[in-house]
């Protein structure tokens, strides 16, 4: 009989403690796992919540996204104005955010919140905030005007990777744009481009024509 046969015979416990340990490092690599590899949420969910946007910011994870639209196009506005796509965002101030959904009942993530809004004018746009990178007409933030798209990372701004987005509302003295959040306010609020979403500014995009 070996000598570690002869301890286990005779100290069983160390042979149940290192059965433990081995199923507690197993374990600790299975979280690091699902830490690193983006599920937790947003990741992105977006806002204060942290995120990390292998899952956008916005519920939906990049490796599964169906986009409605091609990850580079033309939003087809219909004639619709931007103005009034501004107005209906308005009327939706209040509603609780919720990760992963676009259903008023329920509540808007950031992505979903948009989806909403411009559905209901019969405009189709991407589900996910990070498909919107490469959509529309980029304007310097400046210029940016009501309507406009603004793109921002998560909440880790070392991510250069769109994980949030809004509409602007109004870019005079200071620019304002609406959104869902998941931040102290949770849900539809307008927000000025405070030096926090500054550090997460992606660009601003234009849709309308």
């Amino acid at each position: 009989m070996s000598r570690k046969d002869k301890r286990n015979k005779n100290y069983p416990y160390l042979q149940t403690s290192a059965i433990a340990g081995d199923t507690m490092r197993n374990l600790f690599i299975l979280c690091l796992f699902f830490i690193f590899s983006g599920c937790t949420d947003n990741v992105a969910v977006e806002e204060e919540i942290p995120t990390h946007d292998s899952i956008v910011g916005d519920g939906v994870r990049i490796d599964t996204v169906k986009p409605v639209l091609p990850v580079t196009a033309t939003v087809d506005t219909k004639n619709v104005s931007a103005a009034a796509v501004v107005d209906y965002a308005k009327t939706l101030l209040g509603i609780p955010y919720q990760y992963g959904s676009a259903d008023p009942v329920i509540g808007f993530d950031c992505s979903g919140f948009i989806t909403y809004v411009f559905n209901h004018f019969g405009i189709s746009v991407p589900r996910s905030s990070v498909d919107f990178t490469n959509v529309g007409e980029e304007v310097a933030r400046e210029n940016a005007s009501p309507g406009d798209l603004i793109l921002f990372t998560g909440t880790d701004s070392l991510i250069r990777v769109v994980g949030h987005m809004g509409i602007v509302v109004q870019n005079t003295d200071t620019l304002k744009f609406i959104h869902s959040t998941s931040g102290k306010i949770y849900g539809v609020t307008i927000t000025p481009l405070s030096d926090y979403y500054k550090g997460r500014f992606v660009k601003t995009i234009r849709v309308f024509k």
